[in-house]
């Protein structure tokens, strides 16, 4: 996919701060129990980028979603291939997948209808939309599938 065709959206800056706090409150051990601070190495600059993500468990499987698109972060971590995910003091280090698009409507309607409050504003689609509607999406959104 070419830098033309890439589907991003930027924070803003209450989300910037947002972000940078629940990453914060994260790291340190606190929040839900699918909340991880991710950390990724950089592409360019070589050194460890973190943000808050949501992990989702499906099928007895973890998945990553990027909700806001072809971010950095997705781009670092299809580049490096791995990710370290923290909570606290843990560290857990995974391997990854990117999904193929056709892979992908399932994951991204699970990860909508679990996370929906939180992600609903980044999806043009509801979560009780059909997988059809998914399909039509899904190559607006990097898909990693998380193993170790």
């Amino acid at each position: 996919m070419n830098q033309a065709t890439l589907h991003l959206i930027r924070p803003g800056f209450v989300a910037r701060v947002v972000n940078r706090f629940y990453g914060w409150l994260t790291g340190i051990g606190f929040g839900p129990p699918y909340s991880y601070l991710l950390q990724v190495t950089g592409r360019k600059t070589g050194q460890t980028r973190s943000v808050p993500v949501n992990v989702l468990r499906h099928n007895h499987k973890l998945f990553l979603v990027a909700t806001r698109g072809h971010t950095q972060w997705s781009r670092n971590a299809l580049a490096d291939g791995r990710v370290i995910l923290k909570k606290g003091r843990v560290r857990l280090e995974f391997s990854l997948r990117a999904l193929p698009d056709a892979e992908k409507p399932q994951i991204l309607k699970e990860y909508l209808t679990r996370f929906n409050w939180m992600v609903r504003r980044f999806f043009p689609v509801p979560a009780d939309s059909p997988l059809a509607a998914f399909a039509g999406i899904a190559d607006r959104y990097p898909v990693f599938e998380l193993w170790r």
